[in-house]
């Protein structure tokens, strides 16, 4: 086997990617009979977390699912949602969708200082 002494190994040329960032981006179309079915936007950023966040994107730093409490908030979330329910159910109201989640949520409120 020969080897390569003066080239680059793949190390170098990772650390250089990541370090300057790259950018793929393409469309794909799906067409027939001269009308679009289906179109695919394909945007792919390759870089390091510095050089990323120095270009302006940090979507993980917000992103529910990536952080380190998104389980326990969708279990805190789901225990919520049932404890409404249960509420509802015992007051007689119809179930409710996000849009009274409020109402139902002060309702609890009420409930809950009234057992005291």
């Amino acid at each position: 086997m020969q080897y390569a002494t003066g080239g680059t190994n793949l190390a170098d040329i990772l650390e250089r990617v990541l370090d300057r960032g790259v950018v793929i981006a393409g469309d794909i179309t799906v067409s027939l009979v001269e009308i679009e079915l289906l179109t695919i936007k394909v945007r792919l950023v390759i870089a390091s977390v510095d050089r990323a966040r120095e270009i302006g994107i940090n979507w993980w730093e917000s992103d529910p699912a990536l952080s380190i409490g998104a389980q326990q908030l969708q279990t805190e979330n789901r225990d919520l949602r049932e404890r409404i329910e249960r509420l509802e159910q015992l007051t007689g109201q119809q179930p409710s969708g996000p849009e009274t989640l409020t109402h139902s949520s002060e309702l609890a409120e009420d409930l809950e200082k009234e057992s005291r």
